[in-house]
C-alpha cells in the first residue's frame, strides 16, 4: 500500500477546498517573529494573524523560533512550514491547514540568526509564548530570577540562551541599527503581561549596565488575553488530520472551536488587522485577563489537580466526578465573582458557565496532568490573586483554598489509589525537599508548601485563616479521598 503524501506546497492540491491555507507560506514578507513554537501559538496567534492578512494585507508573515526543541522545527520545514488545526466538538470536526508562517528556526542552534531578526527594520512586531518560566520572573514578586543562564546572557558576550537575553541582544542591535519602533507582546497566560514583560526588559537592561532611553522610546509592551484550549499532540490527533485533509500531517494540531484573543492596541510599528479576525483591541486589556486567568484557567488548574488525584486521565472525565462541577461553580460564585471587576457587560459567573460547558466537551481529550504541569508558576495568577483579593475584602475563600489544598497534595506526587504523579514543574527539586523535610500530615504539607516564597507572597502565607482553610482540605482528603471529599461538597 502506498503511502499518504505528506503535507508541503506540492499536495496543496489534494486538499479539500475549505481546508486550503488563507495564504501562501512566502508569499508574505516577514514582520513579525515569534518566540516559542508550541501548539498553543500554531493554533491561536497564526491562525488569526493568518486570517487578518487574508483580509487586509501586509507584511505580517511569521518567522517562528523554537528556544530549544529542534524537532518540531526540521518537521515544519519537511512541510513547508504548512500545518493543520482540527476544530473538534460534539457535532465533528473540520481542518485547516495555516500558512502564516514565513519561516522557523531554533534560537539554541543559532542564537545570533535571531539576534538579527529581531534588529531588522521589517519586523515590527515581536510575540512570546514561552509559559511562565520562559520569562525568567518569580510568580510572586514578578523580579527577575537569580539565574546563571539569564545572568551569564546580561553579563557576559557568550551568545544567549535565555528569551530576556536573546530579547536584551536583539533590542539593543535594533538600537545600534536605528531600526526603528517595535512592540514586544506576551500572549503567555499571567497577570498584566504586558507590564512584567517591560518591567523583565527595564530590570534586564539595569542589570546588564545599559542605558534604557533608547527602550523607553521605541519599545512598546501591549498586554493581551489569550484563549483556546490546545490539548498536546497525539497519534490520533495526527490520524484525524489525515482522514479530513487526505494527507500526513506531522504536527498537526487539535483544538476546541472556541478562540479568544484580547490586545492593547499599542503598536508604534503598526500590526496586523487583527480585529478583522476577531481580536478585539483595547486600551486595557487587564479585566480581561483577569476574567480568564480566574474564571477559566484558576477553574481548570483545580479541575486537573482534582481530576489527577482522583485517577482521571483527562479534563473531560474529571468533569464527570460527582460534585466536581459544583465545587467549581461555588468556586466561580462566591471568590471569584466578588474578587474583581470584570469588563463592562461581561457576568463572571456566566463566563464560568461558560468555561464549564467548555471542559465538557467530549472530543477534546485534555489530560489532566498536562494541565497541571508548572503549578508553581500558575497558581499565583491563576488562583491566589483570587484568595488575595477575597481576604483584603474580608471574605474566606473556601473555593480557592480547595485548589491550592488539591495543587499540596498532587505535589506530594501520588494519587489517591496510590499511583505516582509526575511532579512537572521548574520548582519540583525545591517543592520535593520541603515535603520530605516535613511531617506526614495535612499541617506538615501545607507549612512545608507555603513557606515556598517563589510561589506564595508573605502576607498570604501568614494568613492563619487561609491556612486554616487549606488545611481543613487536605484533611478530608487524608481522611476520605478527593472523590468522596468531592461527592460530600454542600
Amino acid at each position: 500500500m502506498a503511502m499518504t503524501p505528506r503535507l508541503g506546497l506540492d499536495t496543496l492540491r489534494r486538499l479539500p477546498a475549505e481546508s486550503r491555507p488563507l495564504v501562501r507560506p512566502g508569499t508574505v514578507p516577514v514582520g513579525i517573529v515569534h518566540i516559542g513554537l508550541g501548539a498553543f501559538f500554531r493554533a491561536h496567534q497564526a491562525v488569526y494573524t493568518e486570517e487578518a492578512v487574508a483580509a487586509a494585507g501586509g507584511d505580517w508573515g511569521i518567522v517562528g523560533v523554537a528556544p530549544r526543541s529542534a524537532d518540531v522545527v526540521a518537521a515544519l520545514k519537511e512541510q513547508d512550514n504548512l500545518y493543520s488545526v482540527t476544530e473538534m466538538s460534539a457535532g465533528g470536526a473540520r481542518a485547516k491547514v495555516i500558512g502564516a508562517l514565513a519561516g522557523a528556526q531554533v534560537a539554541a542552534t543559532d542564537p545570533e540568526r535571531v539576534v538579527a531578526r529581531l534588529a531588522d527594520p521589517a519586523v515590527r512586531v515581536v510575540t512570546l509564548c514561552v509559559t511562565e518560566k520562559g520569562y525568567k520572573l518569580d510568580p510572586a514578586t514578578g523580579q527577575l530570577l537569580d539565574d546563571p543562564a539569564l545572568t551569564a546572557d546580561l553579563l557576559g558576550d557568550g551568545s544567549p540562551t535565555t528569551v530576556p537575553g536573546l530579547l536584551v541582544r536583539g533590542l539593543l542591535a535594533r538600537a545600534r541599527a536605528d531600526a526603528g519602533p517595535i512592540a514586544v507582546v506576551s500572549c503567555d497566560n499571567f497577570s498584566a503581561n504586558g507590564r512584567r514583560v517591560r518591567g523583565m526588559l527595564a530590570a534586564a537592561y539595569a542589570m546588564a549596565g545599559h542605558d534604557d532611553a533608547w527602550l523607553r522610546a521605541n519599545v512598546s509592551c501591549p498586554g493581551t488575553m489569550v484563549d483556546r484550549i490546545v490539548p498536546a499532540s497525539t497519534d490520533a490527533t495526527r490520524a484525524a488530520a489525515a482522514a479530513l485533509l487526505g494527507v500526513r500531517d506531522e504536527v498537526a494540531l487539535a483544538g476546541e472551536p472556541y478562540r479568544q484573543w484580547v490586545i492593547e492596541d499599542d503598536f508604534p510599528g503598526g500590526r496586523p488587522a487583527w480585529e478583522l479576525a476577531g481580536a478585539v483591541l483595547t486600551d486595557d486589556a487587564g479585566p480581561w485577563e483577569r476574567l480568564k486567568l480566574r474564571a477559566l484557567n484558576g477553574v481548570h488548574s483545580g479541575m486537573a489537580y482534582l481530576g489527577a488525584l482522583a485517577g482521571r486521565e483527562t479534563i473531560v472525565d474529571a468533569y464527570r466526578m460527582p460534585g466536581l462541577v459544583d465545587a467549581m461553580r461555588r468556586f466561580v460564585a462566591e471568590d471569584i465573582a466578588p474578587s474583581f471587576t470584570p469588563p463592562d457587560g461581561v457576568s463572571v459567573v456566566d463566563y464560568g458557565e461558560q468555561s464549564l460547558a467548555r471542559f465538557a466537551n467530549p472530543a477534546i481529550a485534555h489530560r489532566t496532568t498536562q494541565v497541571a504541569m508548572d503549578g508553581s508558576q500558575k497558581l499565583p495568577q491563576r488562583v491566589l490573586e483570587t484568595i488575595r483579593d477575597r481576604r483584603a475584602a474580608g471574605g474566606e475563600p473556601r473555593w480557592g483554598a480547595l485548589v491550592v489544598a488539591a495543587w499540596m497534595r498532587y505535589a506530594r506526587g501520588v494519587a489517591d489509589d496510590g499511583r505516582p504523579l509526575h511532579l512537572d514543574d521548574p520548582l519540583a527539586d525545591r517543592i520535593r525537599a520541603a515535603i520530605a523535610a516535613a511531617p506526614d500530615s495535612p499541617e506538615g504539607l501545607a507549612g512545608a508548601l507555603f513557606g515556598l516564597t517563589e510561589v506564595f507572597p508573605a502576607e498570604l502565607a501568614a494568613d492563619e485563616t487561609v491556612r486554616t482553610l487549606v488545611v481543613d482540605w487536605l484533611t478530608e482528603f487524608d481522611k476520605h479521598g478527593v472523590e468522596s471529599t468531592l461527592a460530600g461538597v454542600g
